[in-house]
């Protein structure tokens, strides 16, 4: 499982744990978030993450 770092806060999206606070689930692969996904912090678009 990978990681990524949204460039513009920094914070981490850590596939094995998803994000259930937004309803994605554990394993959910980076590449299969919801198309409106955006960082919880600061709100940008998964195109502003990187691979880490």
């Amino acid at each position: 499982m990978k990681k990524y770092v949204c460039d513009v806060c920094g914070w981490e999206y850590d596939e094995e744990k998803g994000y259930p606070e937004a309803g994605v689930s554990p394993g959910t692969k980076f590449e299969a978030l919801p198309e409106d996904f955006v960082c919880p912090l600061c709100g940008v678009a998964t195109e502003f993450f990187s691979e880490k």
